[in-house]
């Protein structure tokens, strides 16, 4: 499918309510968004699934969260593929679509390209961070890495961190050229205060079952029986294009009276500018800044999640700065 031909539900999230098993989730799915994010990068295709799926995990829990401006996700470990980074804009206006923007960092010569991606991390951590702009105390929290994905590592947050039973179903695929992408969030809505069990689940040392955080056996019986539901779906589901997300719903969770609200338009998008690059700057002396410059007399900088390039006229730069004309982009 080309990008000229994009369906109605390309680069949406769908929110949705379970009404008779008190349950919320999203639908997302994620194409031409995943084709802009990766064709910033000429990534392996183990690192692209690694980044895929982050992205996709993004888009369904920044919109969760009354938030102000940006979400953002970080995968930190010390195999090959050292870091993945996401992050999800709120609308700047009611009707505006939010931004995601991506990228990862990896040791090209201790990746095994043939190797399951999530293997490729080794130990390290899945944090979520919160930043609802100026004037605000910024929100981070981490799970160690855990399980067999990224999406068993976001559960595991949302069950030791927020105490909000969390199930994720993903599927991301490259089909002729172009990257197609979709995924389902269930969350318990919360209100209820959870039950805490002294053990973690069976297999999995370590991480909070998010079933262990339900108040009585009708919440575990609800939160079991959407689960057994979302594992039916399939991955034509969760990508489309022929399959609606609406129609997915039904599919799945008409005994349960699935509800939808309006759904959200995503879209790339990089906040990066020379401003804000200049002010990442100005913590350093000129001294620091002399190191910056290069043999032509200029400090560069190159934005990592867009490819920006960047040049400054060093006078302009660092806490000693003084103002010079000529800066570009």
């Amino acid at each position: 499918m080309s990008l000229g031909s994009k369906i109605a539900w390309d680069d949406t999230v769908l929110p949705f309510q379970l009404d008779r098993s008190d349950i919320r989730g999203r639908v997302v799915r994620l194409d031409g968004v995943l084709d802009a994010v990766l064709a910033q990068h000429s990534y392996p295709l183990a690192v692209e699934r690694l980044v895929a799926e982050a992205a996709l995990l993004t888009a369904l829990i920044g919109p969760t969260i009354k938030l102000r401006w940006k979400l953002s996700v970080q995968v930190r470990g010390d195999g090959p593929a050292r870091l993945v980074a996401t992050d999800f804009y709120a609308p700047e206006t009611e009707g505006d679509a939010g931004r995601i923007r991506a990228y990862a960092s990896f040791d090209a010569e201790r990746l095994e390209t043939e190797a399951d991606p999530f293997q490729q991390i080794g130990k390290g951590y899945f944090a979520i961070l919160i930043d609802q702009g100026p004037g605000t105390t910024p929100y981070s929290g981490l799970t160690p890495i855990a399980g067999r994905s990224l999406a068993d590592c976001a559960q595991t947050y949302f069950a030791q961190s927020e105490q909000l039973p969390t199930r994720f179903a993903l599927s991301f695929d490259k089909v002729d050229g172009h990257w197609r992408a979709g995924g389902v969030m269930l969350q318990k809505m919360p209100g209820v205060p959870p039950r805490m069990l002294e053990e973690g689940p069976s297999g999995d040392a370590g991480l909070l079952a998010p079933a262990d955080l339900l108040a009585d056996e009708d919440e575990l019986e609800a939160w079991s029986r959407a689960n057994i539901l979302l594992e039916t779906v399939m991955p034509e589901e969760l990508i489309g294009p022929e399959i609606q997300p609406t129609q997915m719903l039904v599919r799945l969770f008409h005994e349960e009276a699935p509800r939808v609200f309006d759904p959200q338009r995503v879209q790339f998008g990089c906040t990066c500018s020379a401003d804000r690059v200049r002010q990442s700057l100005s913590i350093y002396s000129q001294k620091d800044i002399a190191h910056m410059t290069t043999e032509a007399g200029v400090v560069t900088a190159d934005c990592q999640f867009c490819g920006a390039h960047y040049e400054f006229d060093p006078r302009t730069l660092g806490f000693e700065a003084e103002e010079a004309p000529g800066d570009r982009a």
